[in-house]
């Protein structure tokens, strides 16, 4: 985030191209939002080109550069990115049509062409398909009088994610398939992935060494030990940003803790454990290339206003008071960090509040953030007390004209302790008003 790199300091150092957590749309411009009214009335009065063209400018996010479409013997012609994935298309007098390419099958076989069959009849819009160069697509089509702007966004919504999710699933699954058209917007430099996985594999080891030798007992205190893999699930969702298998597994330990499946939380631990001990194998070649940026069309995470936000506050806080008073400091930890990653993984928060929860995050992982470039809030654990009240300082200056009734107290703020941070810290956000009026 370049807020946070220009904080520190009368000179600060130049903040690192890092991006943190998953892209939301949920916090559109309002000229974003006029392209949309304009593309329904131009619907309505059946001028269908005239209105794809203004829903391809809600689309656009330029920070993104997610999107071009542009005109071509009478065709509006477009390509939009999702992930790794390029979706192209085009809309005439008679239709509208989307396609993603997602894999090359060097031969066809049954195993993988059923499971697409299988796939398609939970697919509302769109549906894979078999180019005539053995190519899997998924496509989608309609004609004009059937494809309202508000169709148009669902369809390509479903599209795009389902082929961002696919393609580096299928191809590590089945040897017969191999990447086809595959889009990355900027290869992570060889030291930031490096950091990265080192993280990833030093963290699920600090988390396994906890729950064998750890001061409480993983039988006699699961939901202590599922606080802590939740943690470690969210923060390396937020702070890696990893595609492919590696984020297809966090989402599935994020389901499989939430599951109303009849298992307790011993038994889902156990299942959460051996999931993150695929990660701990997957070897580092296969992780590095599931480390890269890309551009984005579609969030998928939905909006939670900020009294929703408290109200995951107040449901787990109190939580950490017990571990806390008892001197289990890990355990302890690891419920702010669930509450601030769970929001960061789950929904598309206001944008204050995600500002603020990123700058908790930094406190909690300040060694992380500072093997990446940054400045640490946190170093050794030490709270840099001036630096945080200057970054909660640009995070009102920055929000004022929007939400001018923000303020923060940061004199509830305990500097004492990162715990006793993490916890004053939150209850802090809980009494923020983000009122417009």
């Amino acid at each position: 985030m370049k807020l946070f790199g220009r904080i520190f300091g009368s000179k600060p150092s130049p903040t690192p191209a890092i991006r943190f957590g998953r892209y939301t749309d949920a916090n559109r411009s309002a000229a974003r939002e006029g392209a949309m009214d304009a593309a329904l009335r131009d619907f309505h009065k059946e001028n269908h080109l005239a209105a794809y063209v203004s829903f391809f400018d809600y689309l656009l996010d330029e920070e993104q550069q997610n999107l071009r479409a542009w005109e071509e013997r009478g065709e509006l012609r477009f390509e939009l990115y999702q992930g790794s994935k390029k979706v192209t298309g085009y809309a005439n007098a008679q239709k509208f049509y989307a396609e993603a390419r997602i894999a090359k099958a060097k031969a066809l076989q049954a195993c993988f062409m059923r499971r697409l069959l299988d796939a398609n009849f939970e697919l509302k819009y769109s549906r894979f398909a078999l180019t005539p160069d053995d190519e899997i697509a998924i496509t989608f089509d309609s004609h004009l009088n059937d494809g309202s702007p508000y169709k148009l966004y669902a369809a390509l919504k479903e599209l795009a994610t389902i082929a961002d999710k696919h393609d580096d699933l299928l191809v590590d699954e089945y040897e017969a398939l191999e990447i086809t058209d595959f889009n990355v917007r900027r290869e992570l430099p060889a030291e930031e992935k490096a950091t990265k996985i080192a993280y990833i594999q030093q963290e699920i080891r600090d988390v396994f060494e906890e729950m064998d030798s750890g001061s409480l007992p993983a039988e006699q205190y699961p939901v202590a030990y599922t606080y802590l893999l939740l943690d470690l699930c969210y923060r390396l969702d937020y702070l890696t940003k990893p595609e492919g298998f590696m984020m297809e597994t966090l989402e599935r330990i994020d389901r499989t803790a939430f599951a109303q499946d009849g298992r307790n939380a011993a038994q889902k631990n156990l299942a959460l454990r051996q999931e993150f001990q695929q990660l701990l194998d997957r070897p580092t070649e296969k992780m590095a290339r599931e480390l890269y940026e890309v551009s984005t069309t579609f969030g998928i995470t939905p909006s939670i206003d900020h009294q929703k936000l408290a109200l995951l506050i107040d449901q787990e806080l109190p939580n950490m008071r017990w571990y806390a008073d008892h001197g289990h400091e890990r355990i302890a930890k690891a419920i702010p960090g669930f509450i601030v990653g769970r929001a960061l993984f789950s929904y598309a928060m206001p944008p204050p509040d995600r500002d603020l929860f990123h700058l908790l995050m930094q406190v909690l992982e300040s060694d992380y953030f500072l093997s990446l470039g940054f400045q640490p809030l946190a170093p050794a654990g030490l709270l840099d007390e001036k630096a945080i009240k200057q970054a909660l300082r640009s995070i009102v200056n920055q929000y004022e004209a929007e939400y001018p009734r923000l303020s923060l107290d940061a004199k509830r703020l305990d500097f004492r302790s990162v715990n006793g941070f993490a916890a004053s810290f939150l209850m802090m956000v809980r009494e923020v008003d983000l009122g417009k009026g």
